[in-house]
Parts: structure tokens; sequence; C-alpha cells
């Protein structure tokens, strides 16, 4: 179980680092996708791109995981509402050539990503939450490299 767990820490990290590489090569894109009451959308998209990939970096080593984990986590809530602005856009989703289940869907799996990066926080969680992000790791991997 722990080499499958450092798997899911290495493959999540590697994406955590991309999506925030693409904060900053497609800022356009996040934009979009920000609620119009947050303010100063580039700040925001630029802070948060810097921060999944430092976080991303921190999960790769033991020492730094826990603090880096616990970022992903806290990220992931942060970014929230832009899932639900998408969500609930009909003008986001037409620019975006997106349909509103698929939106759905995108939203209900920021849920497996907050459970997993709780799970990467620590080294031993019992059986039965090892078994259960075991199980939901490889559909939420593959759900988002689909994207």
């Amino acid at each position: 179980m722990k080499k499958y767990k450092l798997f899911t820490i290495y493959i999540l990290g590697s994406l955590y680092i991309y999506v925030g590489i693409s904060h900053f090569i497609n800022p356009e894109y996040f934009k979009i996708i920000m609620p119009e009451y947050i303010p100063f959308h580039y700040i925001f998209i630029y802070v948060s791109g810097l921060f999944e990939i430092i976080f991303g970096f921190m999960i790769f080593f033991q020492k730094s995981r826990f603090y880096g984990a616990w970022g992903i986590f806290t990220l992931l809530i942060l970014v929230f509402p832009a899932n639900i602005y998408l969500y609930e856009s009909i003008e986001v989703q037409e620019i975006l050539s997106v349909s509103k289940d698929q939106t759905f869907i995108r939203l209900l799996f920021q849920f497996p990503l907050i459970v997993l990066s709780f799970w990467h926080t620590r080294d031993f969680n019992s059986k039965i939450f090892n078994i259960f992000c075991s199980v939901i790791f490889l559909p939420t991997l593959i759900y988002f490299l689909t994207l």
C-alpha cells in the first residue's frame, strides 16, 4: 500500500505542478472561470498557480509532504468557488464549449481530490481509508486526464 500511495503522490504532485504552470501559460482560461465578485483576477491566478507548483513539489519529499498536502487541501477549497461559478454560468460554459452536466461532474470530482490531499498529509491511515483512497484515485485521475 505504501508504494501505491507514493505513486499517487508523485502522479498528483506532477499534475498540480502542470496545472500551476498552466496558470502562467494560459491565464485567460482561469480568468474566464473566476467569479466576477472576486477582485484582482490576475493576481489570484498567478498566486494560486505559484502555490500549486510549490505544493506539488513539496509533496514529493517526505520532510515537506505534510505541509504541501495541507497546502493543496486548502488551495482546493479556496478555488472551489471557481468550479461553482463554472457550473452556474451559462455564458462561461458556452465560451469553454462545455455542458452544464460536464461542469457538474467536474465539480463533483473536486471532492476526491480534497480527500486524496488529506490522505497524503498522513503517513498512517486506517486500512479502510487507505482502500477508499486507493479506489477513488484511478477514476479521479482518468477523469482529469480526459479534460
